[in-house]
């Protein structure tokens, strides 16, 4: 049973979401994945803990658990990038570490159909789905 919100009108909430502060993911082998991820992303160890290695940069950091990975949990998150240029470099540096794209010859397109965001979706090794995208101005 939900209870009933007092206090706020409905569908106003009285705080703004801001960057990501964290998220864990469970992989097998986290400094692995974490050197994954900095060489993918350009992300940053942030520090260990135990059973992880914690990466990220100003915007987000990502808490890598070792665990058994369940990619299916999670269909998938999007990072903005500023320009249809970083999201072209973006695209030839995945390439060129052979991260796996998807659709293959023709990775950058509209997030949807009918969207003007247009972004790009890869796989990290432990098969979790990720997106680099532009908004439309």
């Amino acid at each position: 049973m939900v209870k009933k919100q007092t206090g706020t009108k409905k569908g106003r909430v009285p705080f703004k979401l801001g960057v990501v502060g964290h998220f864990g993911l469970a992989v097998r082998d986290p400094r692995k994945s974490a050197q994954w991820w900095e060489t993918a992303l350009g992300l940053e160890k942030q520090f260990e803990f135990a059973g992880g290695v914690a990466v990220g940069n100003d915007n987000v950091t990502i808490a890598l658990h070792k665990g058994r990975p369940a990619p299916q949990t999670f269909e998938h998150m999007s990072f903005h990038l500023p320009s249809m240029t970083a999201l072209r470099k973006a695209l030839a540096h995945l390439q060129s570490i052979g991260a796996e794209l998807e659709d293959p010859g023709d990775e950058i397109g509209p997030e949807a159909p009918g969207s003007r965001n247009m972004g790009l979706w890869f796989h990290d090794p432990a098969g979790y789905r990720w997106e680099l995208s532009v908004q439309a101005r």
